[in-house]
């Protein structure tokens, strides 16, 4: 398995501390309070609620979605839906967007951002993550949309993942996913904080997410999961003010971060930066008991998500006034 955030029992085991500061994924630190499921999703199998379609279709503005068990289900699964093809992944971005395609006999490239347009017109399958993780890199939907239509009329695809989108909401490309060719990932488990919950979208054309569907197999998603998403993505107060949180802890990270000499990029969500010397600051911080996201190979840097409460944000910045006068 890939190396990923959001894995405090390793911190625990190798620094043996138990007041950790998790800083390694990009979920919010305040996610939706989930109600308590019916007693009967827990007893009956989980058909398919048609009510959770409804919502999710209102909120991502995505004309047919098919509910998966997490979009890391999507992502294994797509490369098993097409011949063996030419895929270009952009990089740096979500490792296993590449990892999965390069199996079942597919010719893979990893391909920067400023050479994805090149990269259209001798690929069969392009993926893109935006806003990128970890970078925080942007493609304006037009640009997006116009390599979709390239890609289609080869009867290729264009996977566009979504995942921290929900706080950049006019970079969605979702509510055109129903023309062929074109495959939106959407997440609950960033933005929701709900990444227990196992559970997101793929929004795309029919026959493709019947295809899909079918390879996934029946009861993907739990009765609880599709009760408290239900709840969570018609909760537009909830939404709302969620957005604003963010934005204002995202800039005070930003912020942050500027005063102690380092240059982020990023979303609301969490920043990312290139650093010299990523492993001597990660240990530095892993030290203290805060464990950020080390990145060692093309996004060689550090990432950090939000903290949570005041405590947890002074410790973070007592630990970068250590490491600046170090």
């Amino acid at each position: 398995m890939l190396e990923h955030g959001g894995n405090l029992r390793e911190a625990a085991r190798h620094y043996g501390r138990d007041d950790w500061i998790d800083l390694s994924t990009g979920i919010n630190p305040h996610g939706y309070p989930a109600p308590a499921p019916a007693p009967a999703a827990w007893l009956r199998l989980p058909e398919p609620d048609p009510a959770l379609l409804v919502a999710a279709s209102a909120y991502y503005r995505a004309p047919s979605l098919l509910p998966v068990a997490g979009t890391q289900a999507a992502i294994q699964a797509l490369p098993r839906l097409r011949a063996p093809s030419r895929v270009a992944v952009s990089a740096p971005s979500y490792a296993e967007h590449a990892h999965h395609w390069g199996q079942h006999g597919h010719m893979l490239r990893q391909v920067a951002y400023t050479e994805l347009e090149a990269a259209i017109d001798d690929s069969d399958v392009v993926v893109v993550v935006n806003p990128n993780n970890p970078t925080g890199e942007t493609i304006v939907p037009e640009r997006l949309l116009g390599w979709a239509t390239r890609l289609h009329a080869r009867g290729g695809w264009l996977i566009v993942d979504e995942a921290f989108g929900d706080t950049a909401t006019a970079l969605s490309i979702a509510t055109h996913a129903s023309r062929p060719g074109l495959i939106v990932l959407r997440s609950i488990g960033k933005f929701f904080g709900l990444a227990g919950l196992r559970l997101g979208f793929v929004a795309a054309h029919e026959d493709l997410l019947r295809e899909l569907a079918d390879l996934l197999g029946p009861w993907t998603i739990s009765g609880p999961a599709q009760e408290i998403a239900l709840a969570a993505l018609t909760d537009t107060v909830w939404q709302h003010e969620t957005r604003s949180s963010l934005r204002q802890s995202g800039y005070r990270m930003s912020r942050l971060l500027l005063r102690h000499g380092i240059a982020s990029g990023g979303t609301a969500l969490f920043r990312w930066w290139p650093q010299v010397e990523p492993e001597a600051f990660h240990a530095h911080m892993a030290a203290r008991g805060i464990w950020c996201r080390l990145f060692r190979d093309a996004a060689r840097g550090i990432r950090v998500g939000l903290p949570a409460t005041d405590l947890e944000w002074h410790r973070f910045e007592q630990a970068l006034h250590e490491w600046s006068k170090r």
